[in-house]
């Protein structure tokens, strides 16, 4: 009798201790990312700017070729990615360094002698700026851990011309400052594919507008000529690569 009393004692502790462990296992037990209905992440990687120029004028004279250099920039950024089915809405803020160079056959003067040779300019470039994009997406893959997605959406920009910086080379005027528009608007458009929690990102934005404001400038007392005009308007187009991950 107390053999059997021993045994139905054991059994009872033993289902107790299990009906109080299972809660706790399914409390730990985390769901994979891909099926939460809200992901945060954070991702970083690098940029390529092209400035596609238009109303370029120096000394008056308009420049119709302008070579551009690409340079490797770089940004980090966090965002969220708010889930339903297969759509995604994912606001995003990142901070950004675009790097670009352009280059250019300077005018030569009107007294230039026949046969001379236009020396070559250049600007350099370096924005800094805080980027906040609202993109919208599709997956066209969503199969346990593996996605396929395109998205798109406009993108805030605001440059921060303090940090900014801004070189003119083997121009006729001293003291170039370029002053750009603190804000600006692109759109984006770009292509992500996505394993568990990682994923890798290719993406375009288009800038939709000038993002220079004014060129202030001295002249030489020495300058020849009364026509130093400057005048240069430019929108930015950035293609960008990142990697990054769901936390």
């Amino acid at each position: 009798m107390k053999k059997i009393l021993l045994i139905g004692l054991c059994l009872a502790v033993s289902a107790f201790a299990q009906g109080q462990d299972s809660p706790m296992h399914n409390i730990h037990r985390k769901t994979p990312s891909y099926e939460r209905p809200v992901n945060f992440g954070v991702k970083g990687g690098f940029t390529s700017s092209l400035f596609i120029i238009s109303d370029f004028l120096v000394n008056g004279v308009p420049i119709e070729e302008v070579q551009n250099n690409y340079k490797i920039g770089y940004f980090g950024s966090a965002f969220m990615r708010i889930n339903f089915e297969r759509h995604f809405l994912q606001p995003e803020i990142s901070y950004t360094i675009n790097r670009c160079n352009i280059t250019f056959r300077k005018p030569l003067p009107e007294d230039a002698p026949i046969g001379s040779i236009p020396s070559e300019a250049m600007i350099t470039s370096s924005i800094h700026s805080i980027d906040i994009p609202v993109i919208y997406g599709y997956n066209f893959i969503k199969e346990g851990p593996y996605m396929l997605s395109v998205f798109g959406g406009p993108k805030l920009r605001y440059i921060m011309n303090k940090q900014s910086d801004i070189d003119f080379e083997n121009f006729d005027q001293q003291n170039i400052q370029e002053y750009l528009q603190p804000l600006n608007v692109s759109f984006t458009i770009g292509v992500a594919v996505t394993v568990s929690r990682i994923f890798f990102d290719f993406r375009y934005d288009l800038g939709l507008h000038n993002m220079s404001k004014r060129i202030t400038y001295e002249v030489s007392p020495d300058a020849i000529g009364d026509n130093y005009e400057i005048h240069f308007n430019r929108r930015d187009n950035v293609l960008s690569f990142s990697l990054g991950i769901l936390l």
